[in-house]
This record gives C-alpha cells, sequence and structure tokens, in this order.
C-alpha cells in the first residue's frame, strides 16, 4: 500500500467521535485491507491492517481484551 492510495481513500471518523480533530479514522482500502491513521495528522503514518488482522482486532475490541495498560 502506497501514500498515494492512502491519500486519495475515503477516511471514515469513528461514530462515537465528539465532532472535534481528535479522533481515529478508518479507511476500508483496495484489497480488503483497512486503514486506521489519527485525524490530528492526515498526512502522517497510517497504520494498515490484513482482512485477517483487521478482524482479529475489531473482535478483540468488542470482547474487552484491548483495556489499558496496566
Amino acid at each position: 500500500m502506497n501514500d498515494r492510495h492512502l491519500a486519495e481513500a475515503e477516511w471514515i471518523k469513528s461514530s462515537r467521535s465528539s465532532g472535534n480533530s481528535e479522533c481515529v479514522e478508518v479507511a476500508f482500502l483496495d484489497g480488503g485491507m483497512v486503514g486506521i491513521r489519527d485525524s490530528k495528522n492526515p498526512t502522517g503514518p497510517a497504520l494498515v491492517f490484513a482482512p485477517g488482522e483487521w478482524d482479529a482486532f475489531t473482535a478483540g475490541v468488542a470482547g474487552g481484551g484491548l483495556g489499558a495498560p496496566a
């Protein structure tokens, strides 16, 4: 995934965002890949997950397995 594909992606803010600029944005990319970035830095780095990785990540979030570190 190159920077051009990420720049041209349609980034979506979380529905739980309070409307400010401090939230996570997600983009559904070619090949089932999923990008995540910080909305405060749209030209900064993005994480890109393969479909199975994204499924595991979202399952972990939904199951409470990704809580804050102790």
